[in-house]
């Protein structure tokens, strides 16, 4: 039988080891994808630690998966071999639970994760749900569609689904991986952009992706740089420090919004005070295939790219490690 190369994690904070293993066939409902890419995501560390309820060793991590069907199983109509599909965090769903039933698929009482409930795309092929699979456009490399089937979604999903409206003030904390792509996305979007983050030397990063304007947390407070800027109708939170996130809620004009979209481990403390002129602080989860295909078709609209480095699969340890760190700029993506 015919085998292929995969990147595997058999114990709880061990190596990552590269393994032969037979190529997998799919099933009914199911899609082969012959990797092209996969990104690395800080949350591959629940594979690494073994630490997400419900996840079977050895198991290969990647939801950032980008590629063409290669196979198809029975079943399954929506794609044929050749076909450019990528799969994100959102591994499939029931159809039948009352969030199912109400089209919250991304709520799913049984929903999979891809790269936890089944193998992803750290490897050179993938068998997925069909109910997963998103259409990449051809406009995209598939090194770059990978982080916005995760990253990507996560952010776009969540501006698009704010109720900010077109004009309104959309600051960004952070620049990192989800934060340098919601600049964007806030920019194409119509909206006025700051972008909140720490040191000088961010600045000029914020200018070129796009934003109108900087708070430096490092000579003001995140609260009294967003009001000397006339305050904001939103935040999006998308570095993980509970204190940098708290911080911006005095800088939300009454009836702001704080979206959290990278939750730290540490509790976040807010003034209830605060909010009693109508501010709300919430999450947003990542989104489903056709929420993925969104994001894609608009990045390639709107010309809206990842900033990325390649690895090889070989290199998973070093990739791995470096993301861990906060060291790379700023999505790493694995290229079998």
């Amino acid at each position: 039988m015919a085998t292929m190369k995969a990147v595997q994690i058999s114990k709880a904070n061990g190596p990552f080891e590269i393994v032969e293993r037979d190529i997998p066939q799919p099933g009914p409902g199911e899609v082969r994808i012959k990797v092209e890419a996969c990104g690395i995501c800080h949350s591959d560390a629940f594979v690494k630690a073994a630490a997400f309820p419900g996840l079977v060793l050895p198991r290969i991590p990647g939801h950032e998966i980008a590629g063409r069907v290669d196979a198809v199983g029975h079943d399954v109509t929506m794609f044929k071999k050749g076909d450019r599909a990528g799969v994100g965090w959102h591994g499939g769903h029931c159809f039948e639970c009352n969030a199912c039933r109400r089209g919250l698929f991304i709520n799913c009482e049984k929903g999979q994760i891809t790269g936890i409930s089944f193998d992803g795309g750290y490897a050179e092929y993938a068998v997925v749900p069909q109910a997963a699979v998103a259409r990449i456009p051809d406009k995209l490399d598939a090194t770059e569609a990978g982080p916005l089937l995760c990253a990507g979604v996560t952010t776009y999903n969540a501006l698009r689904n704010s109720g900010a409206r077109v004009g309104d003030t959309v600051a960004v904390q952070g620049i990192g991986g989800l934060g340098h792509l919601a600049i964007q996305y806030s920019v194409k979007m119509g909206f006025r952009t700051i972008a909140i983050s720490s040191g000088a030397s961010k600045e000029e990063l914020a200018r070129q992706l796009g934003a109108h304007e900087y708070v430096d947390t490092s000579k003001v407070t995140a609260s009294e740089g967003l009001q000397k800027l006339g305050g904001a109708d939103l935040v999006l939170a998308t570095a993980p420090h509970a204190e940098a996130i708290a911080s911006t809620v005095d800088g939300l004009k009454p009836r702001g919004r704080l979206l959290i979209v990278a939750a730290p481990f540490q509790p976040m403390a807010v003034s209830a005070f605060a909010l009693l002129s109508g501010k709300t602080v919430a999450g947003w989860p990542s989104g489903s295939s056709i929420d993925s295909e969104d994001a894609m078709a608009f990045s390639a609209l709107a010309n809206v790219k990842p900033r990325i480095e390649k690895f090889a699969l070989g290199q998973v340890e070093e990739a791995f490690a470096k993301v861990m760190a906060n060291n790379v700029r700023f999505r790493a993506v694995l290229v079998p």
